[in-house]
C-alpha cells in the first residue's frame, strides 16, 4: 500500500504520494533489519496483550492498540527527544539533509542519493541537501593530488616544490 500521512487543519488526511518520484524502494542495512525484527517481535507481544482491542492497520510503527502513529505525534516525538539530547534544534525535516550528507561522506554515487531522496531533479537534491563534510573535501583533496602525482610519476617526470 503506497500512501501519504500528513497532518493538516488538526486532521490527519490520508492520500497518494505527492509525486511519482514518492514511491520508491528503502534500502536497508543488517542493522537496522536487526532493529526492525526486534521491533516487530515487541509489536507482536503488545498484540497479543491488547486482544480483541488490536487494530490491524497493517503499519509499522503503531500505537498500544495497532492504531498508525499520527504524522504531529512523530514531529513533538521528535522535538522533546532533539530537547533532551543537548544538541542544537533541527526540524524532523532536516534529518534527509544530514542523510544525503552522510551518504556522500560515505562515497554513495549522487545519483544514488538523488534516488533515495526522491527528488525529481537532481539539480535540487545538489542545491538543497548536499553539503560537504570538511572529512569529504579533505578526502577529495588527497585522492585529486594522488592522482596527479600518480599521473606525473607515469609519465617520469618529478613534481617538487
Amino acid at each position: 500500500m503506497t500512501q501519504q500521512r500528513v497532518h493538516a487543519d488538526g486532521q490527519v488526511v490520508v492520500g497518494p504520494p505527492k509525486s511519482a518520484a514518492s514511491c520508491r524502494v528503502v534500502g536497508l542495512d543488517a542493522e537496522t533489519v536487526r532493529v526492525l525484527i526486534w521491533h516487530h517481535e515487541r509489536q507482536e507481544e503488545v498484540r497479543a496483550t491488547a486482544g480483541a482491542e488490536w487494530q490491524d492497520s497493517g503499519f509499522v510503527f503503531t500505537t498500544t492498540d495497532g492504531a498508525p502513529l499520527r504524522p504531529d505525534y512523530l514531529t513533538g516525538r521528535f522535538r522533546r527527544l532533539m530537547a533532551a539530547s543537548g544538541l542544537p534544534p533541527i526540524r524532523l525535516h532536516e534529518l534527509q539533509h544530514g542523510a544525503a550528507t552522510l551518504a556522500l561522506a560515505a562515497h554513495t554515487d549522487l545519483q544514488v542519493v538523488h534516488a533515495m531522496l526522491g527528488h525529481a531533479s537532481i539539480v535540487l537534491t545538489v542545491d538543497t541537501y548536499v553539503s560537504v563534510l570538511p572529512e569529504v573535501a579533505h578526502e577529495a583533496a588527497r585522492e585529486t593530488a594522488r592522482l596527479v602525482l600518480n599521473a606525473a610519476s607515469a609519465l617520469g617526470r618529478e613534481l617538487s616544490v
